[in-house]
């Protein structure tokens, strides 16, 4: 009996390498994995829908289902998720000590609408009292000019977002004085900045986000995967078989990393950092699901809301295909 046959665009990530590899395939699909970056795969799904399945990030996704986007249906995978503490980068010469400090300044972002910026401003004004409309953002490239924003904004009159001019790029502008902080999901170059002109906003950002889970629960999500509408509509089983691939090749992943004396990543001290990692976080700190997720994908939903990104974010159950709300049980 022939398989259905799915394209599926993804980064290339420990959790998802037997799917890239071909050891797990999706029951009754014959999948082919396209590694690509993250950014380019959002830029051309969310264009030209060019896979039958990716990537995507949350916040852009859930900002086009709320305005009637219908083109995907995600599944409750979540590939990338990172603490964003680390993310705030900001001008020593500027005079910030502590995050209040960041109310009335100049703040440069890749895109406003990007998730880890979403993250990044939720946890500034939910732990810290420091509101999107308390800044100035500026958007554009960061380490060259030419970027764009890949969801229109439509913003209320107290979000002042402005895209930086023509041939600037938002690391110059930082350097130059033009900007007092920078957020993004990668340090601006150099860094570490050997003269400390750059230097990040939680210098331990480690034990703050240790903390902030623990105090939480949240361990932000930063991308889902998505299949698209047509193919969905026409297999609407696909969902499930792709979900359920994805959580074996994380429990794959998560084997490996456990298996005495065997070391697969370049960190020397592997076993220790996956001790450590299971104290705060529990056996698999990597859950897939929306039950699992439900704390973080509504955090996330409120603070697309605050941010002037959504009048209001589509409930949880219609983001998700239904087949992937819940697990079967024997």
């Amino acid at each position: 009996m022939s398989r259905l046959r799915v394209s599926l665009a993804c980064g290339l990530y420990d959790r998802t390498w037997d799917l890239a590899s071909g050891s797990i395939q999706p029951e009754g699909i014959d999948l082919t994995y396209i590694a690509l970056p993250p950014h380019e795969i959002f830029w051309r799904m969310l264009r030209y829908a060019e896979w039958d399945a990716s990537e995507l990030s949350l916040s852009a996704y859930t900002v086009q289902r709320s305005r009637g986007d219908r083109r995907f249906m995600a599944i409750p995978v979540f590939v990338s998720r990172v603490f964003r503490h680390g993310a705030v980068f900001i001008r020593t010469a500027a005079g910030i000590q502590t995050p209040l400090d960041l109310r009335g300044r100049r703040i440069g972002v890749p895109e406003y609408h990007m998730t880890a910026a979403v993250w990044a401003r939720g946890l500034l004004e939910h732990e810290y009292g420091v509101k999107a409309s308390d800044v100035h953002w500026f958007t554009g490239g960061q380490e060259e000019p030419g970027r764009e924003e890949r969801v229109a904004l439509h913003l209320p009159p107290e979000i002042r977002v402005e895209p930086i001019p023509p041939g600037r790029w938002l690391n110059e502008m930082l350097l130059a004085g033009e900007l007092d902080a920078l957020i993004s999901p990668r340090p601006p170059e150099p860094f570490p900045d050997p003269q400390d002109r750059v230097v990040r906003l939680f210098p331990d950002f480690r034990a703050v986000e240790q903390d902030y889970f623990r105090r939480t629960g949240l361990f932000p999500i930063m991308h889902t995967v998505v299949v698209r509408h047509d193919v969905y509509q026409r297999d609407p089983w696909v969902a499930e078989a792709l979900y359920k691939a994805f959580v074996a090749a994380k429990a794959a992943a998560l084997a490996r990393l456990s298996y005495p004396g065997t070391l697969v990543t370049t960190l020397p001290w592997q076993a220790a950092e996956l001790e450590a990692t299971r104290a705060v976080m529990g056996q698999d700190p990597w859950p897939y699901g929306v039950e699992d997720n439900r704390v973080a994908l509504e955090a996330c939903r409120l603070y697309l809301q605050e941010q002037g990104l959504v009048e209001q974010a589509p409930p949880l159950e219609e983001l998700f295909a239904p087949s992937t709300l819940r697990e079967f049980r024997t």
